[in-house]
C-alpha cells in the first residue's frame, strides 16, 4: 500500500534554491521538502568561492552583465542575465537578515573576491566555505517554520502526470510525485498543488566531479522522462582545479585562489597560461580547464601544479582555511610547495528548461538551481553566478506562485505505486558495474575535448547500458542504486545527444571536427524533449 501525503507546495531539494524558495513560499502556503539524503548535502552545502553580486560602488550592473555575457560566449539570454544582475544584490541583504555571517573588512564592508572572467571584485563570500554558510543559515530558518515540512532520505522516483491517469496530452500538468522514503522502504504518492524541482547537478555522471555523492541529475532526469523540455545539456563545466591526490575524493580548489593571486605552472615552475589568454590565471573556466587539459596531453604528466609560495603565509591561510586544512590533511603545505590540481567535472549549464518565473514547459512545474536552463549560463557560467542564479529565480517563482496557487485545486486522485512482479534486487554487482562503465565512458568520450567519432561511441555504449538498466529496473524492486544509475544513464544520453547536435565548438562544447563558432546555425539552445 503507498502512503498518501497532501501538501501545497512540494519541494524536491534542499539546495540553496529550494531552500530559499520554500522559506519565501511558506509565508503563503504548506511547503513539503524532500531530499534523498540529509538536508545539508548539496552542491550549495561544497560551493567555496562566493556569490557575485555589484554591491561595490566601484562596480556597476552594466559591467557584470558583460561579464556574463562574454563568458557565455554569445548564447545567454540577455533579458534573463539583467534581471539576475539587477535583482542579486537584494538577495544578498536578505541573506545576511536571514542571518549569513559574510566575511567583511576591516571597515566592516562586505569583503569581495575576484574570480576568473570577473573584471572586478564582486563576490560575496565567507572565507572559503560560503556554500555551507549559507546552507546553515537557510537550514536553521527552515527546520523552525510551522509551516515547512522537511522529509529526509526521500527519494524523488517519477512526477506525477496524466501518464500515470493513462491520458495521452501534449498539455501536461505536475500533480506532485512519487518518492521512496529509503529509510523505511517505503513508497509515498506526495500530491501538492505545485511543484519544484531544486535537485541539483549531473556530476556524478562522470568519473571525477568536484559534487557531492548526491549529484546524479536526478531532477532532469525525471523532468525529461515526464516530458518537459530540457536545454543546453551539452555545456558541462569541468572546474579547472581540483586537487590531485590519491586518496583526495576530487576536492575543489576555488577558483578565488587564482583571484587571490595564485599562478598555474608545469611540473617545472614554468607559468604556462599566458600561452592560451591575455587574462593568464583569471581566464574563465573552459579556457583555463582546456589550457590543463593540453599542457597534459603535451607534457604527459598527470596534472599541473597551482602555486601561492609568493603570497604572503599568513593572508593565504587566513583567506582559505579551509582549503589549507584539508591540503595539509593530504601532506601539503601550500603556503611552501605547490598544490597539484586536474579538472573535474563541476557545474552543468543546462537542466529543464525554465521561464522568467521558474516555470517549466509543465504546467505547475517550476525548476531552480542546477536543475534549471534559465538562458544566463549561456554556453559557460561565468565564477560564482550560480548561487545568484538559484536566488533570482527562486525568489520570481516564489512571487508568481503566491499570487495563483489559491485558485489551483490539489483534489486530483492517482493510483498507488505499482511494484507488482518484482523482487528484490540481488545482483548488486550489475549496479556498480553498470554506474562505473557509464561514468568512465563519459569521463573518456565527452569530456573536455569531444569528436564526433567519441561522441557516437559513447552513445552506442550508453543505449546498450541503458537497455539493460532499463530491463533491471523494471523487474527488480527500485533501491536508491538503482534509480541513480538510472537517471545518470539517462543524463548522460542527454548530454551526448546535445554534443551531437550542436557542431561547432563553443563555451564549454569544444570539438576537434568543429573546433570553430558557427554563430549563422548554431546560435540558439540545444532542446530536447522525450514526447
Amino acid at each position: 500500500m503507498t502512503a498518501e501525503l497532501v501538501t501545497d507546495v512540494l519541494v524536491i531539494g534542499s539546495g540553496i534554491g529550494g531552500l530559499y524558495f520554500a522559506l519565501n513560499m511558506a509565508e503563503k502556503a504548506h511547503v513539503t521538502i524532500i531530499t534523498k539524503k540529509e538536508s545539508s548535502t548539496s552542491n550549495t552545502n561544497w560551493a567555496q568561492g562566493g556569490i557575485a553580486a555589484t554591491v561595490d560602488k566601484n562596480d556597476s550592473s552594466e559591467l557584470h552583465i558583460a561579464d556574463t555575457l562574454d563568458a557565455g560566449a554569445g548564447l545567454c539570454n540577455k533579458e534573463m542575465v539583467e534581471i539576475m544582475v539587477k535583482e542579486g544584490p537584494l538577495h544578498i541583504r536578505r541573506l545576511i537578515e536571514l542571518g549569513v555571517n559574510f566575511t567583511t573588512s576591516n571597515d566592516d564592508e562586505l569583503d569581495l573576491g575576484q574570480e576568473g572572467g570577473h573584471s572586478r571584485k564582486r563576490i560575496v563570500h565567507a572565507k572559503d566555505l560560503t556554500g555551507q554558510e549559507v546552507e546553515h543559515a537557510l537550514l536553521n530558518r527552515v527546520n523552525s517554520h510551522p509551516n515547512i515540512t522537511l522529509l529526509e532520505h526521500h527519494f524523488a522516483v517519477e512526477l506525477l502526470t496524466e501518464h500515470h491517469l493513462h491520458i495521452k496530452t501534449n498539455d501536461i500538468t505536475c500533480y506532485g510525485a512519487y518518492a521512496l522514503d529509503t529509510q523505511n522502504r517505503q513508497l509515498k504518492k506526495i500530491r501538492a498543488k505545485v511543484t519544484m524541482v531544486a535537485s541539483g547537478g549531473i556530476g556524478h555522471v562522470y568519473l571525477h566531479t568536484t559534487n557531492p555523492d548526491i549529484a546524479t541529475g536526478d531532477g532532469v532526469a525525471m523532468a525529461y522522462r515526464a516530458g518537459a523540455v530540457i536545454a543546453n545539456m551539452e555545456f558541462v563545466q569541468f572546474h579547472p582545479t581540483s586537487l590531485y591526490h590519491p586518496k583526495a575524493k576530487s576536492f575543489l580548489i576555488s577558483e578565488a585562489v587564482r583571484g587571490f593571486g595564485g599562478i598555474l605552472r608545469r611540473k617545472d615552475g614554468e607559468a604556462f597560461m599566458q600561452q592560451y589568454d591575455p587574462r593568464e590565471n583569471l581566464a574563465p573556466r573552459d579556457i583555463v580547464a582546456r589550457a590543463i587539459d593540453s599542457e597534459m596531453k603535451k607534457t604527459g604528466d598527470e596534472c599541473v601544479f597551482l602555486d601561492v609560495t609568493h603570497l604572503d603565509a599568513d593572508e593565504v591561510r587566513n583567506h582559505f582555511p579551509n582549503i589549507y586544512e584539508t591540503c595539509l590533511e593530504y601532506g601539503i603545505d601550500m603556503t611552501k610547495e605547490m598544490i597539484p590540481v586536474v579538472p573535474a567535472a563541476h557545474y552543468s549549464c543546462g537542466g529543464i528548461q525554465t521561464d522568467d518565473k521558474g516555470r517549466t514547459s509543465i504546467e505547475r512545474l517550476y525548476a531552480c538551481g542546477e536543475s534549471s536552463c534559465t538562458g544566463v549560463h549561456g554556453a559557460n557560467r561565468l565564477a560564482s553566478n550560480s548561487l545568484l542564479e538559484a536566488l533570482v529565480f527562486a525568489w520570481r517563482s516564489y512571487w508568481h506562485i503566491q499570487s495563483v496557487i489559491g485558485s489551483i485545486e490539489n483534489n486530483q486522485p492517482f493510483p498507488d505505486w505499482d511494484d507488482s512482479g518484482t523482487v528484490n534486487p540481488e545482483e548488486w554487482i550489475l549496479v556498480s558495474h553498470n554506474k562505473k562503465e557509464a561514468q568512465q565512458v563519459m569521463s573518456d568520450y565527452v569530456g573536455i575535448v569531444r569528436s564526433d567519432l567519441r561522441l557516437e561511441r559513447a552513445l552506442r555504449r550508453i543505449e546498450f547500458l541503458k537497455e539493460e538498466t532499463e530491463a533491471y529496473y523494471k523487474r527488480t524492486k527500485i533501491t536508491t542504486q538503482i534509480l541513480e544509475l538510472r537517471n545518470i544513464i539517462k543524463i548522460a544520453g542527454l548530454v551526448i545527444q546535445s554534443a551531437i547536435k550542436r557542431r561547432e565548438s563553443r563555451g564549454l562544447h569544444y570539438t576537434t571536427d568543429y573546433p570553430q563558432k558557427d554563430d549563422r546555425h548554431f546560435l540558439s539552445d540545444t532542446t530536447l524533449r522525450s514526447f
